[in-house]
């Protein structure tokens, strides 16, 4: 049986290269187009070297392909994905371009007007321990952002099962990474080394996504969220802390609601085969160059306050990992597939 044909639109942007990475051993997807305009013409291998063993010359346009990912910025990535719609290939879009569902939203926090907001409510959020089957049976899907990941999957549980008031804080530290391949100053070495930092205070982009995904997973319920990203120096990762008040009789005091609050999380993602509740705080270590999201809850109590670490590599749960998952739902294969490895260490 032929292998489904993938392309990668951008391959030249850290979640394009991680992309080609993981496709190029992905037993059940041969990856045969390329794309990146200032690189156009060049084998991929002499661009990347660390690519060694895929054999594809990079292209100012893709090919017939049967399944994209699109690794464009936002606002580029929703134009070059709309006229490829009407054909018969799916879509992963890791862009925010498809992300919002109220097109109001991409003016104030991406600064443009989407081009196609009727493709917003068709689009699927592809955070599978959320929307598994309706990722399964759609044609769009908008991969959520990297800080976005971490967060919802943090307190997912807790929302689920109403247990905490609708008041979170997440503080989340990135790598630098996350930032992308383009030049800026804040991510100059000598700029971020041994340097940590607090941005957007004011509000950065992934929040309304992060709203709009908890308020959905509690049934429109208004949360008041605040998100405070931090760049730290590092390459890769995300550990984001979350704190929320616990509504008063959910759990029991002492170690007992600390047990109680463990098998809520263990419950809610006993068949996830990507996050693990773990016995103790997570490092961002315990999941670089894996899939794998590590998630501890506990409880504060001192304050009775619910505290939750999460830990993902940004690039691959919180990107081309996370696509590949969803590539493997829509197309009726093994969720796991070409995402086994484990971290790397040290």
């Amino acid at each position: 049986m032929a292998k489904t044909r993938v392309g990668i639109i951008n391959v030249t942007g850290y979640a394009g290269i991680e992309l080609a990475r993981l496709l190029c051993r992905h037993p059940e997807v041969e990856l045969t187009s390329v794309t990146g305009r200032s690189n156009a013409g060049k084998p991929l291998a002499e661009v990347f070297p660390h690519l060694a063993g895929i054999d594809l010359t990079i292209t100012p346009h893709l090919e017939a392909v049967d399944f994209i990912f699109s690794a464009l910025p936002h606002k580029e990535s929703a134009q070059e994905i709309i006229p490829m719609l009407e054909g018969e290939a799916k879509v992963v879009d890791i862009s925010a371009d498809f992300r919002l569902k109220e097109a109001e939203n991409y003016p104030r926090w991406y600064d443009f007007t989407h081009p196609a907001p009727r493709l917003l409510e068709e689009a699927v959020y592809g955070l599978p321990e959320l929307h598994r089957d309706m990722i399964a049976t759609e044609k769009l899907v908008a991969n959520p952002g990297c800080y976005p990941t971490g967060a919802i999957l943090a307190i997912a549980p807790a929302i689920k099962a109403g247990l905490v008031a609708p008041d979170i804080i997440f503080d989340s530290k990135s790598g630098i990474s996350g930032a992308g391949r383009t030049l800026k100053l804040n991510t100059h070495y000598s700029e971020a080394n041994e340097d940590t930092s607090a941005y957007a205070l004011e509000g950065h982009r992934h929040l309304p996504e992060i709203t709009q995904e908890i308020e959905a997973l509690a049934k429109k319920q208004t949360f008041a969220i605040t998100f405070v990203p931090h760049l730290v120096p590092m390459t890769r990762g995300i550990l984001t802390t979350a704190y929320a008040s616990l509504v008063p009789g959910k759990v029991a005091g002492g170690r007992t609601g600390e047990d109680e609050l463990v098998k809520y999380f263990e419950d809610f993602y006993q068949d996830e085969p990507f996050v693990r509740v773990v016995k103790s705080p997570p490092h961002t270590k315990h999941t670089l160059g894996s899939n794998y999201c590590h998630i501890f809850p506990t409880i504060d109590r001192r304050t009775g306050r619910l505290v939750v670490i999460s830990c993902i590599d940004n690039l691959v749960k919180g990107a081309a990992g996370q696509a590949i998952q969803n590539m493997n739902i829509m197309l009726g294969l093994p969720e796991t597939t070409g995402l086994e490895s484990l971290a790397v260490y040290p």
